[in-house]
């Protein structure tokens, strides 16, 4: 047993947050929270915090390594690493609009890492090709296709770990959604002009997530309120905000948090190949993309995902939303872990969970990320 002992600062723990803790873990698993028993062997905290560590549910790269390019168990642990240095304790490896031949190699590519005890994967999210091409953000229309009975079957087959996918539902069959929901798929919407009427009949039969809201979607009118109307108007759907400062202007963000169950709001980076990278421009697809002020474009000025790190996340939601550090905590943690269907495991500070955290200093840059039973990575 290994015991922990954090002063002087935060303690964000499910039951409320503490100026100070002794953690106390077990293999992997954390055997107790208290206070803090004694003065030998502390960790001061300076002001800092220790918060449950982040789950990411969109990471399309990181470290140089974009997933599309390198479907293999070495890519993927790049990946984690890069991300790992930044808080994130656990995430899916988003795959961006692809063949079904690259699906499926992906698919068995996290299986392989999982299998392999690669630190952090806990599944994938596969991020089109049925899509709508209206909506297309940086994804190549000449790879979007209908959902076909060979994908279904693809997606459906057992894996190791959880399986995401992300849908335009106006392109897909309610009944078809619902055989991806019954398989243990959770299904999202994104890069969609789903109608208020449609986005309601997917939410019935159980799609689950909105991908990035107010992204790849139309704005809502008076008389025609859509998907993004349809989100803020439903309880039911988790719904990722990317806060970088470039996808969604601050007052939409505040409106969000406003109008939705505040335990159904994740954070997400939908990161780059350039977070944790030397050299941030990279290509996707065959088209060079532009990294500069922590703003991924392309040529004509598309938004290509992110240069955000799930660390820079929750400091940009503590401002843009007007939240406390723990709540912002949760959502890049409790939240997400509550939709993957793994709170029995991760996302919270608690006896019992994954000895999962990460060190923040006072200005809420993470400092150290502990991911159980694997060495800590220093920021």
């Amino acid at each position: 047993m290994t015991r922990f002992r954090f002063v002087n600062g935060h303690v964000a723990t499910s039951g409320g947050v503490l100026p100070g803790a002794e953690i106390t873990v077990e293999g992997d698993r954390i055997a107790s929270i208290g206070a803090v028993e004694g003065s030998a062997d502390t960790i001061d905290l300076n002001g800092g915090w220790v918060v449950p560590g982040y789950i990411d549910t969109q990471v399309n790269g990181g470290g140089g390594v974009l997933f599309n390019d390198r479907l293999d168990v070495d890519g993927i642990a790049s990946m984690a690493a890069a991300h790992a240095a930044y808080g994130t304790t656990a995430m899916l490896p988003t795959l961006v609009s692809e063949t079904p031949d690259k699906i499926a190699r992906a698919l068995d590519a996290i299986d392989e890492a999982i299998e392999a005890k690669v630190p952090g994967i806990v599944g994938i999210h596969v991020e089109g090709p049925v899509l709508n091409p209206a909506r297309k953000g940086i994804h190549d229309p000449t790879r979007f296709r209908d959902l076909d009975e060979d994908m279904v079957a693809v997606l459906t087959r057992p894996r190791k770990g959880k399986v995401m996918l992300t849908i335009a539902p106006e392109r897909v069959p309610v009944a078809t959604i619902k055989r991806l929901v019954d398989a243990g798929v959770l299904v999202s919407a994104g890069h969609s002009e789903a109608s208020y009427e449609q986005a309601m009949a997917a939410f019935d039969v159980g799609l689950s997530g909105i991908t990035h809201l107010y992204n790849a979607m139309p704005a809502m009118q008076q008389r025609v309120p859509g998907l993004a109307g349809a989100t803020l108007d439903d309880p039911r759907p988790y719904s990722g905000l990317i806060i970088d400062g470039f996808h969604v202007a601050a007052p939409m963000l505040r409106l969000a948090l406003k109008a939705r169950p505040f335990e159904k709001l994740m954070l997400v980076t939908d990161a780059m190949s350039s977070v944790g990278a030397v050299e941030k421009d990279f290509v996707l697809h065959g088209r060079h993309i532009d990294v500069s002020g922590g703003k991924c474009t392309y040529a004509d000025g598309t938004l290509a995902g992110s240069d955000l790190d799930m660390g820079s996340a929750v400091a940009n939601a503590v401002e843009q939303l007007r939240i406390t550090v723990d709540q912002a905590a949760a959502m890049a943690a409790t939240h997400p872990a509550a939709f993957l269907g793994l709170s029995h495991e991760r996302g919270a500070l608690a006896k019992g969970l994954r000895a999962d955290w990460v060190v923040l200093d006072a200005a809420l840059k993470p400092v150290e990320t502990r991911i159980a039973s694997a060495e800590p990575v220093a920021a």
